[in-house]
């Protein structure tokens, strides 16, 4: 059973998602809660699995949204794979300390849902990646108990706008934060075994054909890694966000680059996880 944000008919909803892809709405059972990121950031996911366990399905027909779209915090490591290091070809080693940037939830749309390429620039690219969603708060989190904070996993495309992560020296929030760029979903996995990361392969897909493909026990920065240092400035709390990183073989990587246009299709895979679907559509402005 997995957690998602939908709608249908005019309506949003919280709930479960069944093993058969329909969904148990269950705002009702929790009208304490306006939306899912409120239920994750109180502790009631347990609650919330609990409460779909057995229940007949509401809803066979409905579209996913970004699964929090009112998460609060989510901070996104870059720059974490061995082969996306060398991908600047600027003969650095592996840094010290890693890489981070915010994105905001207004940036993300949800599974099947259209990544919005802007009129203003055209350099839309793809980022594959696993997001862990914190379920336990806490400051100074060591390593070796940083994956007893993870309430639930994720997958994340973290489009970006390539040209407008060169607009400034030293930061790249403004190609990242472009209004439904990228998207994270499709639902909320549960935590409960450290192999669903250790383990993990991702691998992203752009129209079938296989761009990115790694496993995440090659992270310069394991998620472990990233909790503890990421705590020790900031406390962290339920329903925080963290976008661990993503592979090399984006599009902004070949030669020529191969950017993002409408009428692609972009899938990032993680077994364990699902898929996460996006096609790419220009803004009508």
């Amino acid at each position: 059973m997995k957690l998602a944000t939908f709608s249908a008919e005019g309506e949003t909803f919280f709930g479960a998602i069944t093993d058969a892809g329909d969904a148990i709405a269950l705002n009702a059972e929790f009208p304490h809660y306006a939306t899912l990121y409120e239920a994750i950031a109180d502790g009631a996911m347990t609650d919330l699995l609990a409460a779909a366990e057995g229940r007949a399905a509401t809803h066979s027909t409905f579209d996913y949204e970004m699964v929090m779209p009112d998460a609060r915090r989510i901070l996104c490591v870059g720059v974490n794979f061995p082969d996306r290091n060398a991908e600047y070809k600027d003969g650095s080693a592996q840094p010290k300390y890693m890489s981070l940037f915010p994105r905001f939830a207004s940036g993300f749309t949800g599974h099947n849902r259209p990544l919005i390429r802007p009129p203003e620039n055209h350099t839309l690219d793809y980022e594959g990646e696993v997001a862990i969603v914190i379920g336990k708060s806490g400051r100074r989190i060591a390593a070796e108990d940083a994956y007893d904070h993870i309430a639930a996993l994720t997958l994340c495309n973290e489009g970006t706008i390539r040209d407008w992560v060169r607009h400034a020296k030293f930061n790249v929030t403004q190609g990242k934060n472009w209004d439904r760029s990228g998207a994270i979903g499709p639902w909320l996995v549960p935590f409960t075994d450290a192999a669903q990361l250790d383990d993990a392969r991702i691998q992203t897909r752009v129209n079938g054909e296989l761009r990115q493909d790694d496993t995440l026990n090659r992270m310069m920065f394991p998620i472990r890694e990233e909790i503890a240092y990421i705590s020790t400035f900031m406390t962290l709390q339920p329903g925080d966000v963290i976008v661990t990183g993503t592979p090399t073989g984006a599009g902004a990587r070949f030669d020529p680059p191969k950017y993002l246009v409408p009428g692609d299709v972009v899938e990032v895979s993680v077994d364990g996880i699902g898929t996460l679907s996006n096609t790419i559509e220009d803004e009508v402005v």
